[in-house]
C-alpha cells in the first residue's frame, strides 16, 4: 500500500500554500481579478476604462498644496536658488504657478504632487485600503502618483521617499500603514531610495477627519520627531501619504524636516481633497 502523507487537523494545506506553487498564469485563471470600481473582469484592480474615466489627469493646481487654480492663476514669484546636497540648483518650481493662500502664507513644505482628487468614486478605493486592507490597490495609488509625477518634467526628484508614520496603536489596529505600501513601489518606480522611519509619530493624536478644520493644526502639533536627521540635512526629502485634505499633518512634518536641515520637502499624495468654499 502507498503511503500517504498524513497531516494533523492542526496544520492543514490552506488553499494560499497551493496557490503559491502554481505559476501566475494559472492562479490569474483560477482566481480571476475584478475591476474595484465596476466589477468586470481585467488583470489589475481597476480596469482600464475605470481609470481613464475616473482617474484622468488633474486640472491646472497650484504647484505647492496642488489645490484647483482659478482660471487665471496670480503670476508665479521666481524665488531664489536652492542648494541640495550642496549643489545650487536652480528651482525647479520657479515658473509653475502657485496659488494666492500659499502666496500669502507659505506653509512648510515646497511642492505637492497629487495623482486625483479626493472624491466619488476613487474616495471608496482608499477607504478600501486604510479601513478594507485591500493592499493591492496600493501599488495602483502609486502608479498614478509616478504618471502624475512624470507629467511635471521639470520638477526635480527628492533625494529620499518617507512615509507619513503611524502612531503605535493606530498601526497596531490596523496592521499596515497604507502611506508605507504606497510608497514602496512608489519609490521602486521613480528610482528614489526608500527611508521607511525616517520619521515618527512622538504623540498619538487623533484622526485628523474626527476633529474640526480649526483644531487640526493644533491636533498635530509637536506630533512628529525625526528618527534619522543625517539623512535629512541638506537634501530633497519626499513625503508620502494616501489622501492630503487639509495639508496640516504634511506641513507639520515637513516643518520638522526643516529644523533638521531639509533643503526641500515635496509631497506625494494619493488623493487631494478639493477646497470647499
Amino acid at each position: 500500500m502507498t503511503d500517504r502523507l498524513h497531516l494533523p487537523p492542526s496544520l492543514p494545506i490552506s488553499l494560499p500554500m497551493r496557490l503559491r506553487r502554481l505559476p501566475m498564469a494559472v492562479v490569474r485563471r483560477l482566481l480571476p481579478s475584478t475591476c474595484a470600481l465596476c466589477g468586470d473582469g481585467c488583470d489589475g484592480v481597476v480596469c482600464p476604462p475605470c481609470c481613464a474615466q475616473f482617474a484622468p489627469p488633474r486640472g491646472p493646481c497650484c504647484a505647492r498644496c496642488a489645490n484647483p487654480l482659478p482660471v487665471s492663476p496670480p503670476p508665479r514669484k521666481r524665488e531664489p536658488v536652492a542648494s541640495v546636497q550642496g549643489q545650487d540648483v536652480e528651482n525647479s518650481l520657479a515658473t509653475e504657478p502657485v496659488c494666492g493662500s500659499c502666496l500669502a502664507d507659505p506653509p512648510a513644505f515646497d511642492a505637492t504632487v497629487a495623482a486625483v482628487d479626493y472624491a466619488a468614486p476613487l474616495d471608496q478605493l482608499v477607504l478600501q485600503l486604510k479601513f478594507g486592507a485591500r493592499l493591492p490597490l496600493a501599488p495602483w495609488f502609486a502608479e498614478r502618483l509616478r504618471d502624475a509625477v512624470l507629467a511635471r518634467p521639470a520638477m526635480a526628484l527628492p533625494d529620499v521617499l518617507c512615509p507619513v508614520p503611524l502612531g503605535r496603536r493606530r498601526l497596531v489596529e490596523r496592521g499596515f500603514n497604507q502611506a508605507l505600501e504606497i510608497a514602496r513601489p512608489l519609490a521602486a518606480s521613480l528610482g528614489v531610495a526608500l527611508h521607511p522611519k525616517l520619521a515618527e509619530r512622538t504623540t498619538e493624536t487623533t484622526a485628523q477627519s474626527g476633529v474640526t478644520p480649526a483644531e487640526r493644526a493644533g491636533n498635530v502639533r509637536g506630533a512628529f520627531a525625526a528618527a534619522d536627521p543625517d539623512r535629512i540635512a541638506g537634501r530633497h526629502v519626499g513625503l508620502v501619504d494616501d489622501v492630503m485634505t487639509s495639508g496640516h499633518t504634511l506641513a507639520e512634518l515637513a516643518a520638522t524636516f526643516k529644523r533638521f536641515g531639509a533643503a526641500r520637502v515635496t509631497n506625494f499624495v494619493f488623493a487631494r481633497t478639493p477646497p470647499h468654499f
